[in-house]
């Protein structure tokens, strides 16, 4: 009777569980944590295995009743999926196109998923291999009656799974076209490069009073500032050496009460730029003591979510809401060009060290890059990948380009035709917020709205450090001499990392 008690409130929350993550519209679909389970992997393997012994279950406690005269009581331990393990997040969107994994299609039926468990291409990602805790739980008591073993079911659906317990790749390399992404072999000395990081250690928290969704991080010294940006207003720190910050230094007031996506420092560090969900850009001096505003451009799209700025301090890139790419002329504060080519928002951008190719990833699901020598229309490249780009860095070394998705995944690709491997990191639960590479381009580091923080190697993806805050972390910056990170995030606050080596 109590386990028949358990089914039926557990069939109501599964029921509403894959309403949820099947609903057309987006911000439902990343509620699997609402409701207990650790990823949508998770959340289809515990209920596919819980459909299978829920007439096993029915029938179990019918019988009960009837042995005993509806006294009958049944002990069991906890349900099996009632404790989520940590499993990483593989999403259901459209067949991929230039992914490195199995296509992955949406379900077609709320009711799709009570049933036969599908073969492990079709809901499993290569990583979801801890199935310790789901199993160790499924241990129920059999009450005198002989054949009927709830366990089995999740057996079976493991079995059926093909996947090994003992590994946790994350990890995945395709050698070529043909190829197929297999498990990355790392280089034995891919730890004992002094260039790259052993760890990274949380050493201040900023406490900015509203959402944070943007940060830059200066160098200079004997004074280091970070620059917060929330809604209305950026916030400046003094971080250094020593220093605990408790309140800012100053507050920059700009935007207008609308939210600050971008707080992006000039090459030569002299400079602020500041933008985000207003159809204005602001330039503020910083060699004065206290900033200054230096500047304003008027914008034609109503939001500007990402900007680049040519090595000379000359030139301006910002990707538009209305997926263009405005070129602006820093010291005349006017546009000079627009690069027309995303079909939705422009979302994230990065330039080539040697300033003559930009790199753009929009809402539209493609990553493209752009000749700057003559600032032509031309496009380069077109890369389409099976999910919107969130975030996107361009490696100072070696032409890799990083790729951060809505689906939860990093992409790295070689833009040298004769380098053919191309690179998937699959630990990230969530959206892949922000991405930055360190200044060697030996490392990188990703944030992402499952409260993570990573740090990789280049290209391997090479799993140095990973970190969780209390919130989904927005943005991220890393300082010049690679010492420092930086991060926003949703609590209101910064969290300044020192990076060990």
């Amino acid at each position: 009777n109590e386990y028949k008690s358990y089914l039926s409130r557990i069939t109501y929350k599964c029921f509403l569980f894959v309403a949820m993550t099947t609903s057309p519209h987006k911000r439902y679909r990343s509620h699997y944590k609402d409701f207990g389970f650790r990823s949508v992997d998770h959340a289809l393997i515990s209920l596919s295995a819980l459909a299978e012994s829920l007439q096993v279950g029915l029938q179990l406690g019918n019988a009960v009743s009837v042995q005993s005269g509806n006294g009958g009581e049944l002990k069991t331990t906890t349900p099996p999926c009632s404790t989520p393990t940590s499993i990483a997040t593989s999403v259901l969107g459209k067949a991929k196109a230039t992914s490195l994994v199995t296509p992955q299609p949406q379900l077609k039926h709320p009711l799709h998923t009570f049933g036969t468990l599908p073969t492990a291409p079709y809901l499993v990602a290569p990583q979801f291999t801890d199935f310790s805790s789901l199993t160790a739980q499924s241990n129920l008591v059999q009450s005198g009656l002989p054949g009927l073993n709830f366990k089995a079911p999740f057996q079976e659906a493991l079995s059926r799974s093909g996947i090994n317990n003992t590994t946790k790749p994350y990890s995945f390399c395709i050698a070529g076209p043909n190829s197929e992404a297999k498990p990355t072999h790392f280089p034995s000395d891919i730890t004992s490069n002094g260039k790259i990081p052993k760890s990274a250690k949380p050493v201040q928290t900023l406490n900015h009073g509203e959402v944070v969704c943007a940060v830059a991080i200066g160098n200079s010294w004997p004074q280091r500032h970070v620059y917060t940006g929330g809604k209305g207003c950026v916030k400046v720190w003094d971080i250094s050496q020593g220093n605990t910050a408790k309140d800012a230094v100053y507050t920059m007031e700009c935007l207008k009460d609308n939210y600050i996506r971008v707080c992006k420092l000039l090459p030569d560090g002299r400079s602020l730029l500041v933008c985000g969900e207003a159809p204005i850009l602001t330039l503020w001096d910083l060699t004065q003591g206290k900033p200054r505003q230096s500047g304003e451009i008027k914008s034609t799209a109503p939001a500007c979510y990402a900007v680049a700025v040519s090595p000379d301090n000359k030139l301006c890139f910002s990707c538009c809401s209305d997926g263009n790419i405005a070129v602006w002329d820093l010291h005349n504060r006017e546009m000079i060009k627009q690069f027309k080519g995303h079909s939705d928002g422009a979302s994230c951008t990065d330039i080539s060290t040697d300033g003559t190719k930009l790199w753009t990833g929009g809402l539209d699901n493609y990553v493209r890059s752009w000749d700057l020598r003559e600032l032509s229309q031309q496009n380069l490249e077109a890369y389409e990948f099976s999910s919107q780009i969130f975030s996107l860095g361009y490696c100072p070394k070696e032409d890799w380009v990083a790729v951060g998705m809505e689906s939860c995944y990093i992409e790295l690709f070689n833009v040298n035709k004769s380098i053919t491997e191309k690179y998937q990191l699959q630990r990230h639960e969530s959206s892949v917020l922000s991405l930055k590479f360190s200044s060697t381009g030996d490392w990188f580091v990703t944030t992402g709205k499952d409260n993570q923080m990573n740090i990789w190697t280049t290209p391997h993806g090479y799993s140095v450090y990973q970190g969780n805050e209390v919130a989904s972390v927005l943005g991220c910056d890393i300082s010049g001499d690679d010492a420092f990170i930086i991060t926003g995030s949703g609590d209101k606050k910064a969290t300044l990392y020192e990076v060990i080596y």
